[in-house]
């Protein structure tokens, strides 16, 4: 297990719309961009082999803006296919905050970060002690029906509380600020409530104005 000494002060990042990572929840990717392949290259050489995915936060005054929280996973696995690019996989380590841009002359963004209010995340796995099952899998079932999806529903019912809400939260569809919203809450009871809501709110067609009522 990863310590917070262990933890770097500069930290390339990725920034992917919509991608979401979690202490603890492995994420694959394909990286085939040069900057990207360059950034896998150069942080497979440290010791912490750590990547920064965070979400873009473009404005009209700057297309280049990110949001201010993201994760770090570690890269624990890789392989190249025949054309040169790679899948990946991170694992989540930590959030971070986002302090300041690194000027140089890497192809790919790096940023000064700092892992402070996020202790738990380098922590044992999280308990949801108030957690009604029952009702937040009748829930998903009818949120499945509405979206025309399947999937497992023995391996569903058979996950501990966290990887069943941290996985639901990583592969949904859900906007990107949706997104953002689950990665920034707090402890994981927060993290499924703001799930159930945003679900509802699906099942609601989006309406806001149906859930300002």
């Amino acid at each position: 297990m990863m310590k917070a000494a262990d933890l770097p002060d500069i930290l390339p990042v990725f920034p992917l719309p919509g991608a979401l990572l979690l202490p603890r929840s492995r994420l694959p990717l394909h990286l085939f961009e040069p900057r990207y392949l360059q950034m896998l290259e150069d942080t497979l050489k440290t010791q912490h082999r750590l990547i920064g995915m965070i979400q873009p936060c473009p404005s009209p005054s700057d297309g280049d803006r990110l949001h201010m929280i993201g994760c770090a996973g570690r890269v624990t696995q890789f392989s190249e296919t025949e054309d040169g690019r790679y899948m990946i996989t991170l694992t989540g380590i930590s959030r971070f905050r986002v302090l300041s841009e690194v000027e140089g002359f890497a192809p790919y963004r790096r940023f000064n970060v700092k892992w402070d209010g996020f202790d738990r995340d380098l922590g044992r796995t999280e308990k949801d002690a108030g957690f009604d099952r029952a009702g937040f899998m009748r829930l998903l079932e009818r949120y499945f029906s509405t979206q025309d999806l399947s999937t497992d529903w023995e391996t569903l019912n058979e996950a501990e509380d966290e990887l069943l809400i941290n996985s639901l939260s990583m592969l949904l569809d859900l906007g990107a600020e949706d997104k953002q919203a689950l990665l920034e809450a707090p402890s994981l009871s927060t993290r499924r409530e703001t799930l159930v809501t945003l679900i509802e709110f699906a099942m609601r067609g989006g309406s806001r104005e149906e859930t300002l009522q």
